[in-house]
C-alpha cells in the first residue's frame, strides 16, 4: 500500500514539506488509541531473540532510525510503535539554527537516493532537551551532536561539550557527528589530531558523571583505507565505545539521474541505494582490520531485508535506516526483523 499508493502521492510534493506533513500525520494516527494499537501490532516484531546487548544497553531489536529524521525530538515515542529498536535524534547544536537556504532536500527517484544540504537545521539544545523529558522510556534514544555553523574553529570542542552536558540526562548514547559534508570547516572535523582532542575532552566530561553514557563516532562514507586505519587507531587509543558507519557521500559516481539534473541540484550529501556498497565496504574494512575490536552501527543504503543482512554479515552489530525508510515505508523495519529471525533458525 505504501509503495503503490502513499509514496507516489507523497513524492508529488516537495520533500521537506512532506517530511513535516508526515510528522503531523504520524503524531495523530499513532496517538489515536485504536489506530495506534493497530499500527503497533502491524509493524512491531516482538521477540527476545532480536535483543542485542551493546555498550551496556539492551536494544529490543537491531533496527534503528538514523539521525536526521527526528532531528528535533518530536516523534521518538511514536516511532517506537513502528517497530524500531532505537531512534537517534539530532544533529543537535547548542544554539538553534535555520540551516542552509531552501531548497535543500532532493529526491533522486531513479537511483532511490536523496541529496541533502540541510546544514544542521534544528531547534537547539534547550528546546530539544525539554522535549526529551517527555520520553516514556519504551525505546532507546541516541543523541547525535554537532557544532553550530557560526562557531569559530577554536570553539568546536566547546560546542560538543555543551551538547553533551545538556543531553546527558536524557539520551542513552551519544553520536559525535564529525562527518556531515553540509557544515563549514569539514577539514578540521576529519583531522586525526583534532578528533583525539575532541574525544578526549568528551570522555573526560563523561567520566565526571555518576552514570556514563556510550560515545560513538559517526564517520563519512568517502574515507580511504589510510583514513579508516586512523579511525581504528583513534578508537584503540581513546577507548571510545564504537563507530557509526557511514554518513552521506559527496560522490556522484554511477548515478542513473542525469548529469544535468545533478548539476542543477548542486552540493550536498548523497544517501540511499547509491552508497550501499561503499558503506558496506567501510564496515567490512573496519571490522576485519580491527579484528572486531569495537561495535559498529551500520547505515547507508538499506532498502531491503537483504541489504540489512549484508551490513550485519560485513560486521555491523546494529543497523540504522533513513532513506530506505522514506522509499520503502515502515514495512521495511518488520521485513528486516523477520529476516534476522529467519536467519537465526
Amino acid at each position: 500500500m505504501y509503495q503503490k499508493i502513499i509514496r507516489p502521492l507523497l513524492f508529488l510534493v516537495d520533500p521537506e514539506k512532506v517530511h513535516h506533513f508526515s510528522f503531523r500525520f504520524l503524531k495523530i494516527f499513532i496517538n489515536s488509541p485504536l489506530l495506534g494499537e493497530f499500527i503497533k501490532s502491524t509493524f512491531c516484531v516482538e521477540d527476545k531473540k532480536l535483543e542485542r546487548n551493546l555498550f551496556g544497553l539492551t536494544f529490543k531489536n537491531p533496527v534503528g532510525l538514523a539521525a536526521g529524521f527526528d532531528k528535533n525530538a518530536l516523534l521518538f515515542n511514536e516511532l517506537g510503535n513502528l517497530g524500531f529498536g532505537f531512534v537517534e535524534i539530532g544533529t543537535v547544536t547548542p544554539k538553534p539554527q535555520p540551516g542552509n537556504p531552501k531548497k535543500r532536500l532532493f529526491r533522486l527517484q531513479k537511483d532511490q537516493g536523496i541529496i541533502n544540504r540541510m546544514g544542521f537545521n534544528n531547534d537547539g539544545l534547550e528546546v530539544i532537551s525539554e522535549r526529551l523529558k517527555k520520553n516514556n522510556h519504551k525505546i532507546l534514544i541516541g543523541g547525535n551532536i554537532g557544532k553550530n555553523t557560526a562557531t569559530a574553529p577554536e570553539n568546536y570542542t566547546e560546542d560538543y561539550k555543551i551538547c553533551f552536558e545538556g543531553l546527558h540526562p536524557y539520551v542513552d548514547y551519544f553520536s559525535l557527528n564529525i562527518s556531515c559534508p553540509n557544515v563549514g570547516s569539514h577539514a578540521k572535523l576529519s583531522n586525526k589530531d583534532y578528533l583525539f582532542e575532541l574525544i578526549t575532552e568528551i570522555k573526560k566530561l563523561n567520566e565526571s558523571k555518576g552514570v556514563q553514557k556510550p560515545i560513538l563516532l559517526k564517520i563519512g562514507s568517502d574515507m580511504n583505507h589510510q583514513q579508516l586505519d586512523d579511525i581504528i587507531e583513534l578508537i584503540a587509543t581513546t577507548n571510545i565505545d564504537g563507530v557509526i558507519a557511514t554518513n552521506t557521500s559527496v560522490s556522484r559516481e554511477g548515478l542513473k539521474t542525469s548529469k544535468k539534473e545533478i548539476e542543477a541540484i548542486g552540493n550536498g550529501g548523497l544517501s540511499g541505494k547509491p552508497i550501499k556498497d561503499k558503506s558496506t565496504a567501510t564496515i567490512q574494512y573496519l571490522s576485519e582490520k580491527s579484528n572486531k575490536a569495537f561495535p559498529i552501527i551500520g547505515v547507508g543504503g538499506i532498502h531491503s531485508a537483504e541489504d540489512a543482512m549484508e551490513k550485519l554479515r560485513a560486521g555491523a552489530d546494529l543497523i540504522q535506516i533513513y532513506t530506505g525508510f522514506v522509499y520503502e515505508g515502515p514495512a521495511l523495519i518488520k521485513k528486516i526483523n523477520k529476516k534476522i529471525l529467519a536467519e537465526m533458525n
